[in-house]
This record gives C-alpha cells, sequence and structure tokens, in this order.
C-alpha cells in the first residue's frame, strides 16, 4: 500500500493526485521526514509542462505514476479537477513545499541533502542556505548538466545521500532527470522523503522572485515567469500551455464518462 493512501485522491491526466492542503502536505512529509530509514518516499508536484510531456511519452508517465505523493502545482490541474469526483482543495508546489520543510528541518535539526545548482556553486549556495535557513543540517551536491540518473553522477549522488542518511533530499534538476534518479535508486536509498522540486532551489533561496500572491491563487504566476525569463520559458509556457488546452478537454471528457457509469 502507498503511503499516500492516507490522503483522498482525484484522479486527473492519468495520475492520482492528493487532494489535500499544503498544511496537511507538510505535516505528513515531515512525519516520514524524521523516521528517515528508508526506502523513502518520492514526491512530485506536476504542472502544465509535466502533463504535456508526460502525454507524449508513455514510458516516462509509468515512471512519474510510481511516486508515492503527487500533488498538484499548476493551478489548471486544481481547475481541471473541479468536474471530478474529489476536487482539489488548492495548489501544493515545489517551491511552497521546500520553503516550509527546509525551515522545519532547520528548527528540528533534521539533516537535509540537496542536488542541484552547477560544479563551482557549492560555497555560494552553502553561504546562501546558511543565511535563509540558519541550523539547517546540509548537504550539498552540485552535478554537471549531464547528469546521468544511472551513470557516475548518478550514483554518485546516491552515495552523498547514504553517507548522511537524512530527512529530506531536495532533488532539483528539473523534470525528467531527477524523477528518473529518484525512481531508480530509492529502494537503495537511506533517507525519509526524496522531493523532485525542478527550480524551488532559487526561489526558496531568493535567487528569483516568486509571483504577488494574488497572481499565484489565480493562476497567473505563469504570466510572471514569462514576463521575467522570456527566452528560457516561452515554449513552456505558450507551446507546451496551447497543447495542455487539448489534454484539458480530453480530461474533461473522460470525467463525464467516469461520472455516468
Amino acid at each position: 500500500m502507498k503511503p499516500s493512501s492516507v490522503f483522498p485522491k482525484s484522479s486527473l491526466f492519468g495520475l492520482d493526485i492528493c487532494a489535500v492542503s499544503q498544511d496537511q502536505a507538510v505535516a505528513r512529509l515531515l512525519l516520514l521526514a524524521q523516521g528517515r530509514t528508508g526506502p523513502p518516499a518520492v514526491v512530485v508536484t506536476p504542472n502544465v509542462d509535466h502533463l504535456v510531456r508526460l502525454d507524449a511519452d508513455a514510458a516516462l508517465q509509468k515512471v512519474y505514476a510510481q511516486a508515492d505523493y503527487i500533488f498538484a502545482d499548476g493551478m489548471p490541474l486544481v481547475w481541471a479537477s473541479r468536474k471530478s469526483v474529489t476536487p482539489l482543495p488548492e495548489r501544493v508546489t515545489g517551491a511552497d513545499l521546500f520553503v516550509a520543510l527546509a525551515h522545519a528541518c532547520a528548527l528540528a535539526q533534521l539533516p537535509v541533502v540537496v542536488i542541484g545548482g552547477l560544479p563551482g556553486q557549492e560555497q555560494m549556495l552553502t553561504q546562501a542556505f546558511a543565511r535563509v535557513y540558519p541550523g539547517l543540517p546540509l548537504e550539498l551536491y552540485c552535478p554537471s548538466m549531464q547528469f546521468d540518473p544511472l551513470g557516475a553522477e548518478g550514483m554518485e549522488a546516491l552515495r552523498r545521500v547514504n553517507a548522511v542518511r537524512p530527512a529530506i533530499v531536495f532533488v532539483c534538476l528539473g523534470m525528467p532527470k531527477q524523477e528518473r534518479w529518484a525512481m531508480a535508486q530509492r529502494q537503495h536509498m537511506q533517507a525519509g522523503v526524496v522531493m523532485c522540486v525542478g527550480a524551488a532551489m532559487e526561489f526558496a533561496l531568493g535567487f528569483k522572485a516568486r509571483a504577488p500572491k494574488w497572481m499565484q491563487k489565480s493562476g497567473l504566476e505563469w504570466t510572471w515567469r514569462l514576463a521575467s525569463e522570456p527566452r528560457r520559458l516561452w515554449r513552456r509556457y505558450i507551446v507546451q500551455g496551447s497543447r495542455f488546452v487539448g489534454l484539458l478537454r480530453r480530461e474533461w471528457q473522460q470525467q463525464r464518462i467516469r461520472n455516468t457509469n
């Protein structure tokens, strides 16, 4: 039985998404983190970009769906759930989870491992964590852009995690590298929770600014991010976003069929 079975689920886009609030998610993950005996619970936070990419890659979707906890990062997932039997109460984003869990681990002196950043950034990132999350027991590993989940760097990441036996592993490598690594290595890993959180570290350390709260709640955070990094993110939000419209139409049709049976 998956540990996420304690939560109600909303079946959306081929995923069983936990229908919970952020506070409920944080409380559950902290409970698991405090055990930290392994194998860990794996957490993913799908957004529109993830869903479009998963729809185009059945093998990747099968891997992704094996996560123990799936939380809705994107507001469009919350909207899509409103016609389902179990609607999602709110977004539970990787960026918000990172901040809440890092503060909690610092307070409780629970060790964490962060996998992300670039080689040569270790000192800068360590100092940033010490400034934002004082007292947080931290092990940091910055692999190359050529990170292979099953290659030498993937095994080195596993070695570092098991040397620490952390409460939480924050994997900030981007989708799908982080998910492939977490799923491939979790049976060999000694940790409480593995969080696949993409760019969350940059927000959690203040390197990038989040959108105002009203934009986050209204589903307009993507416009803020697109305006901040148009050259890097235009494809994700314009091209992938337009493809999501087709996925949403198909999902609602499937929900109508399920609701009438």
